[in-house]
């Protein structure tokens, strides 16, 4: 089954199917894919149970007023990794959310198109809750961010 998204095109059904299935159809056609994801040209680029992992170019428009990354990207593309690491491990019709977020910005990024990659992974995942990890490297393999998430599990 699929649903309209905000283009009118046909995308997964994420109540009708597993969440490692719905990671897995929106990482084989990204166009179906959440809307911030096509916003910011961040990419799902692996997705297993449990981890998923995201990458992002630092572009120059995602500044802040000193000239490195602001931290609202490292924010949103850790919260996508992190939560949909406990997406994957859902059941079809099984929803969650972000319940709360942790985040240690470790080094400057420089807004240069260089590519960041935002791993997530489960700690545990519990009946009404889940608790995730994530690190986002630079193109060196350097840590520059880590952050931790609760999701509320729904149903």
């Amino acid at each position: 089954m699929t649903h309209p998204t905000e283009t009118g095109s046909a995308g997964p059904d994420p109540a009708s199917m597993a969440g490692l299935d719905v990671l897995r159809a929106i990482r084989e056609a990204p166009e179906h894919g959440p809307s911030i994801a096509r916003f910011l040209g961040m990419e799902l680029e692996s997705v297993e149970e449990g981890r998923a992992t995201f990458v992002i170019a630092a572009r120059p428009e995602y500044a802040n007023p000193l000239g490195s990354l602001h931290g609202g990207i490292y924010a949103t593309v850790l919260d996508s990794a992190m939560a949909c690491a406990v997406h994957s491990r859902l059941a079809a019709g099984v929803r969650y959310g972000t319940l709360e977020m942790k985040i240690n910005f470790l080094r400057t990024v420089p807004t240069d198109g260089s590519l960041l990659r935002a791993t997530g992974t489960v700690i545990h995942l519990g009946r009404s809750t889940a608790l995730a990890e994530g690190t986002i490297a630079d193109e060196r393999g350097r840590i520059v961010a880590h952050g931790t998430e609760t999701c509320m599990i729904y149903g």
